[in-house]
């Protein structure tokens, strides 16, 4: 049984712990509503800009350079997701294991795979494996700390144009959604080629309608001129999205597990108390049978 020395010393180190924890939480909430912010201010807008994106398509036909699947996939490239710290729960382990399953998935088909790391820990779990990619147009760690557009934009336009030489035959996205503040769920989807509902695929162009006008709104200077400034701006501001994305749900899987550990620390540290007074009480008790016994001697 531990002294009431050790018992004393485990207490203040569950106390000291639970400030850091408490304080941790207040913080990553405060973060979390700032980045929630973040992306419900972000999400209307790249929605009526994809919508309009299909409603051009629909009418002109999708672009094929983006949208069609090639025949063979030799090369796949993906974008990671992680966060810089931990503390997290399991955040950047949810992600670093979706990767790993989604790398070994590609090789077992002798498809080579390149992995652009966003955060430091997604680049340290890369490093390990020998999948580390230095050849990043932005600063991965700076992405993921403070997602910013300029940076997520030379991302995106880099991967574009590698699409468009050949080097990749696709190009996909490993994040986590935030979904709630304690619900987080690892996505995988595809960048490039764009998926392009089969509503709009189906949906016949009005032969009223010419390339300056489209469902009742007058386009300048027209359709394929639009589509082509649009198609790239859709694409960029899609990683843009994810980081925020990916942010926000880093912030609510941190105040999450910061909350769960004050609260299983203040379990302990009220049975510690617990045991500290029963050690207590039994010492004066053992002290008061002595000094009984001594005296009736």
């Amino acid at each position: 049984m531990p002294s009431l020395k050790e018992i004393k010393g485990r207490i203040g180190s569950v106390k000291s712990t639970l400030k850091i924890t408490s304080a941790m939480k207040l913080v990553s909430s405060a973060k979390l509503r700032k980045a929630q912010q973040a992306i419900g201010n972000m999400l209307p807008y790249q929605s009526a800009l994809q919508e309009m994106l299909s409603t051009l398509m629909a009418h002109r036909g999708p672009s094929a350079q983006f949208t069609e699947e090639r025949p063979e996939i030799q090369s796949v490239a993906i974008i990671a997701f992680a966060s810089n710290s931990s503390l997290c729960g399991g955040f950047n382990a949810n992600a670093v294991r979706k990767v790993l399953e989604t790398v070994r998935e590609y090789e077992a088909r002798g498809v080579r795979v390149t992995v652009f790391s966003v955060g430091r820990k997604m680049i340290e779990s890369m490093r390990k494996i020998g999948k580390e990619n230095p050849e990043m147009p932005s600063d991965p760690v700076a992405l993921s700390g403070s997602p910013e557009y300029s940076g997520a934009a030379a991302l995106a336009s880099s991967l574009i144009q590698d699409y468009l030489e050949g080097k990749f035959d696709r190009i996909e996205l490993i994040y986590n959604h935030f979904v709630s503040t304690g619900t987080q769920t690892v996505t995988r989807e595809t960048w490039i080629p764009l998926k392009v509902e089969s509503e709009v695929d189906d949906y016949p162009a009005p032969e009223s309608e010419s390339d300056t006008e489209v469902s009742g709104y007058i386009v300048e200077p027209s359709v394929p001129e639009l589509i082509e400034e649009l198609l790239p701006k859709t694409m960029r501001l899609k990683i843009y999205t994810v980081l925020l994305d990916s942010q926000a749900a880093e912030h609510a899987a941190r105040t999450v597990a910061m909350q769960t550990a004050t609260d299983n620390g203040e379990d302990l540290l009220d049975e510690l108390t617990l045991e500290y007074n029963k050690g207590r009480q039994q010492k004066i008790t053992s002290e008061i049978l002595d000094i009984v016994g001594g005296t009736m001697k």
